[in-house]
């Protein structure tokens, strides 16, 4: 799984990124600090089966804390977008090229209204931070039009003495997007084309653009800077219709440093953090912790840990499962015990979850077993969160 942090220049989309990770990047107060994408691996959380079941786990493939399972997420930090990016404008195409194999988007925004639409400073409450998501989802469509069309009419001629469906046009088109014919096809439910490609145009193409891009990159508002945002900023970002949460990642950049140097207590996602005894902290370095803490108690911490698993269990859909080979000792071959955890989509099959961990095992699959029932589960058997033994 891969997840895209996105949006125009100079909203924090790197400070979220380096937050998340704690991976060293470069970040600046300009626009196209970022050129190359930077990636890099978050966390997402979830109870591990040790705790329940009252056993020491040896994690491979995560990592376990105090019974929290923190499971790997590929993060992909992208070049800022501006208007007429699709065109090539700044670095639009290089930026959209990159997004090809993400699952889902976070598009960090601006909350307080303080950049303009080509990322430049200007003072909180100046600009309308709606705009910044408006105008991405359309570079987006625009883009993904635009892949369509090169070479279409060629194509399109051939498609239609073939008789080939819209839908296998498209997909044919959209391959290197990760763009499943499904997602495609619920596309083309609200968004009919003509069955002949050849009288496909740009308007009708926009608009299932627009469709496929909901289905196949769905997206997360980051409501960045929300210490300092107007609240109808962020009541206008949270009615635009995307999944959205208030994030301050500069303040759990912070927080994380604060961590490593022995200064705090404090664990991603938490509501909150405290100051060790003993910590050496000068009247600058004191009033900067209080205001984050008074910032954090008002939202329910600094959003960067939900943002991140709001777009995993809330906008994807997926449910972490933990495979083992031994269903009695909840062990692999090598005798570690609960070792890895795979998120799959819910309404992922057994065989998908044999496939996920290895190709022999997925093809000489017979059944599974529910390590929690102890009920044998079919092929087709769609799984649910917990432990199995293929």
């Amino acid at each position: 799984m891969q997840i895209g942090i996105v949006g125009k220049p100079n909203v924090g989309k790197s400070t979220m990124f380096g937050a998340a990770t704690m991976a060293p990047v470069e970040i600046a107060n300009y626009p196209f600090t970022t050129i190359e994408p930077n990636k890099g691996v978050g966390y997402v959380r979830y109870p591990c089966p040790c705790k329940e079941l009252g056993i020491t786990c040896n994690p491979h493939n995560s990592l376990c804390i105090n019974g929290t399972r923190m499971i790997p997420v590929d993060l992909l930090d992208v070049a800022g977008l501006v208007p007429d990016a699709w065109q090539g404008k700044g670095l639009g195409n290089k930026f959209l090229d990159d997004l090809r194999q993400a699952d889902a988007l976070i598009n960090v925004v601006d909350a307080s209204g303080s950049t303009n639409i080509e990322g430049i400073p200007g003072k909180p409450g100046e600009f309308d931070p709606t705009e910044d998501v408006t105008f991405l989802r359309h570079e987006i469509d625009c883009w993904m039009r635009e892949i369509i069309k090169d070479g279409l009419g060629k194509i399109a001629r051939q498609a239609k003495m073939n008789g080939s469906k819209p839908e296998e046009v498209l997909a044919d088109r959209l391959a290197g997007l990760k763009v499943t014919e499904g997602q495609i096809k619920a596309a083309l439910e609200k968004a009919p084309l003509p069955s002949d490609p050849t009288l496909w145009d740009d308007e009708s193409l926009l608009k299932v653009c627009s469709e496929i891009r909901k289905a196949s990159k769905p997206m997360i508002i980051a409501m960045n800077k929300a210490d300092i945002a107007p609240k109808e900023n962020l009541d206008k970002l949270s009615g635009l219709g995307e999944e959205s949460v208030p994030t301050m990642a500069e303040t759990e950049l912070a927080l994380k440093k604060a961590e490593k140097a022995g200064i705090i207590e404090y664990t991603p996602g938490d509501p909150t953090f405290r100051i060790k005894e003993g910590a050496k902290l000068n009247d600058a370095q004191r009033k900067a912790l209080e205001y984050m803490k008074e910032n954090m108690e008002k939202y329910g911490g600094t959003g960067i840990q939900k943002c991140l698993e709001d777009a995993v269990y809330k906008t994807l859909d997926y449910i972490p499962v933990f495979p083992v080979q031994d269903e009695s000792k909840l062990c692999d071959q090598f005798g570690r015990v609960l070792p890895d955890c795979h998120l799959v989509p819910r309404g992922s099959t057994a065989k998908d979850l044999a496939y996920r961990i290895h190709t022999d095992l997925g093809d000489k699959f017979i059944r599974a077993v529910n390590c929690r029932t102890h009920r044998t589960v079919a092929p087709t058997t769609c799984w649910s969160p917990g432990t199995s033994s293929a």
